[in-house]
């Protein structure tokens, strides 16, 4: 049997074309759309380097670009900020422990200038099997860490010394103080002190931390940007993190419900102010 063999025609682009209904030039575009992600997700992991912490808002602020945009790269290519929500250890001596009676104040609250609300709180740090305790103070209108301690024990002097820190930093105090009801902040000397300045004392309902959700929300964040303490050789490089990143969060990372950084937000409210004064001033 012989079979024989048939020659295919050779079709050219042109008839290519016209037989696709389609222009010849379509035969050669290459859609830009895989090369402007592939782009846009070297920048977002750029991004990320130095922001950890940052989700899909924090970035789109970053580089200037629809945060539905960023999502729908950051979904397409899997990737994602890193997230982590340690447990608290839990503390035997706030166990069974009353309520001091004492409201929160600023539930309903929203603050129109600094220095109206505190907040204040302390997180621990695991390092080389033992803690390290930060405490911090923060202002609830320009969210700056505006004092802070660090220590080896977490007791009325560690909170103390953020507060009084927090006083010397910013020659002012609130008309606020809000905390949670942990034992540091309801010792008669801390009660004291706020009676002294005349501070009203606000605290969240006994097992409500969310109550105190500003403060929460930093120290997730700040531990992200600070990273695997265990890298550190000495206490004290460890400390020193502690300052920048704490500098860094202040001055640098971006928060999402000012859209800038804390130190950007607080000065651009007192710059406003003083534009606002020489108005009415006529000068």
């Amino acid at each position: 049997m012989v079979v024989q063999k048939t020659k295919l025609k050779k079709v050219t682009k042109k008839e290519l074309a016209k037989h696709m209904g389609i222009s010849r030039s379509l035969l050669y575009y290459q859609h830009k759309r895989p090369l402007i992600d592939e782009e846009m997700k070297r920048q977002i992991e750029a991004v990320l380097t130095d922001n950890p912490s940052y989700g899909h808002k924090r970035i789109a602020l970053e580089l200037k670009l629809n945060k539905k945009r960023i999502l729908r790269v950051m979904k397409k290519f899997g990737i994602k900020p890193y997230r982590r929500r340690p447990k608290k250890p839990r503390k035997k001596e706030d166990e069974g422990k009353k309520d001091v009676g004492i409201s929160n104040l600023i539930k309903l609250f929203c603050p129109m200038r600094p220095h109206v609300v505190w907040v204040g709180d302390f997180t621990y740090i695991k390092y080389k099997e033992k803690f390290i305790y930060l405490a911090t103070v923060m202002d609830l209108y320009t969210r700056e860490i505006i004092g802070w301690n660090i220590s080896r024990f977490h007791n009325k002097e560690l909170v103390l010394g953020a507060f009084l820190e927090a006083v010397k930093r910013t020659g002012k105090t609130p008309l606020y103080f809000h905390c949670d009801q942990g034992s540091e902040y309801d010792c008669g000397e801390y009660m004291d002190i706020c009676k002294n300045y005349r501070i009203n004392l606000s605290m969240s309902a006994k097992s409500h931390p969310w109550e105190n959700g500003f403060q929460e929300s930093f120290y997730s964040g700040f531990k992200l940007d600070l990273g695997d303490v265990n890298r550190f050789e000495t206490l004290g490089e460890l400390i020193e993190a502690i300052h920048q990143t704490i500098n860094y969060y202040n001055t640098k990372r971006i928060h999402t419900a000012l859209k800038m950084s804390p130190i950007n937000f607080k000065n651009k409210y007192y710059l406003k102010t003083t534009e606002t004064v020489s108005k009415k001033l006529g000068t």
